[in-house]
């Protein structure tokens, strides 16, 4: 197994996208004094364990905020594009479950921090949206069809959206995919290694060729179930979309690639179903090109393979961070072997069936 970092592109793409190293957390008083001074807000603050970020939960006996500070390396201009985003899913379909971004009493986005090492962080508060994240439920396919629903229309909304900060460049983009092979190396199992060996000769034989092809826009970039809240209780089930941290331009067809990764292999007998049932949802909102959507099955293992190898590498290197990461990949080579086992062809006959209906 190769221990020496890896090469420039992909250090430089950890980098840009603020997983290149951990830092120091932000210590709790400077929070609860900023709160106070720019948000008129006080109450108890709860830290909440996230990839990147330094995330609380803000308990003020009336209501609830979430409070996001960017990682030191993660530039403003992308914190920015985040914004933004919110912002205009909430101007421009203010109908959807979007999570809203709180004002400062000055009327801004946020509150820059000015980091030991000289950089800027950038404090955010938001409301705090309620519900089950689903990846706590069990839900049928009825269900997993709203959940894309919901992110084809998150999508539609932000066919319209440009910022200059759109095109930043995130290790998690599947159009670097590709040039990062070399992660394979970091890997200490065989069974493994040979597996993410055949998904990159997948992508890099049915995906690459198209890249410059592909419908693009900006998109969600983690719409995954940890971060979308359901209550089974409700018609619409989806009660809140919500950290928009990964949000860029990118090929339209890598949004549902995210959620199929994270649906692939929990059914053992039938490992493709709820990734089926997802994207007859999704494309009721947001059709996907007859072209494109045979490179979806693609794209979603090399989303979840992906993940398997950046949660292995920065697990490593960022230990108080390990217990987060690990949870969020345990079964994931499990799941990119069960996935597999079924021909593609099987797959995209089947996707191609259930359009516009149920599977």
């Amino acid at each position: 197994m190769n221990t020496s970092p890896p090469a420039r592109i992909a250090q430089q793409l950890f980098k840009e996208s603020g997983l290149a190293s951990s830092h120091e957390p932000v210590e709790t008083k400077v929070v609860d004094d900023l709160l106070a001074r720019h948000y008129q807000l006080s109450g108890h603050l709860d830290r909440l364990a996230t990839e990147k970020d330094d995330t609380f939960r803000l308990r003020t006996g009336t209501a609830d905020h979430l409070v996001k500070v960017s990682p030191p390396d993660e530039a403003v201009s992308a914190v920015a594009l985040q914004t933004a985003a919110m912002r205009h899913l909430e101007s421009e379909a203010p109908h959807l479950p979007v999570q809203r971004v709180t004002q400062t009493t000055e009327g801004n986005d946020n509150v820059p921090i000015k980091a030991k090492d000289g950089g800027v962080r950038v404090l955010r508060v938001f409301d705090f949206v309620e519900g089950a994240v689903l990846a706590r439920t069990n839900p049928d396919p009825h269900q997993l069809a709203q959940v894309g629903q919901m992110l084809g229309r998150v999508d539609l909304a932000l066919r319209s959206f440009r910022h200059p900060a759109d095109e930043r460049r995130l290790v998690w983009d599947l159009r670097h995919f590709d040039q990062l092979r070399e992660l394979i190396e970091y890997t200490p199992s065989a069974a493994h290694r040979r597996l993410a060996q055949e998904v990159f000769r997948l992508f890099h034989e049915a995906v690459v060729p198209r890249l410059g092809d592909l419908e693009t826009q900006v998109i969600h970039g983690d719409y995954s179930p940890y971060n979308v809240l359901v209550d089974p209780r409700t018609d619409s089930f989806v009660t809140g979309v919500i950290d928009f941290g990964d949000s860029m331009r990118s090929a339209l067809i890598f949004d549902p690639a995210v959620s199929l990764a994270n649906l692939l292999g929990r059914t053992p007998s039938d490992p493709w179903r709820e990734a089926c049932s997802f994207v007859a949802g999704y494309e009721r909102a947001r059709p996907i090109r007859d072209t494109e959507l045979p490179l979806l099955p693609v794209a979603a293992l090399a989303r979840l393979t992906l993940r398997a190898l950046v949660t292995h590498w920065r697990a490593e290197r960022v230990p108080e961070r390990r217990d987060y990461l690990l949870e969020h990949a345990r079964d994931d080579w499990v799941n990119v072997e069960r996935a597999m086992a079924v021909a593609l062809e099987e797959v995209v006959a089947r996707l191609l069936s259930t359009r516009h209906g149920m599977p």
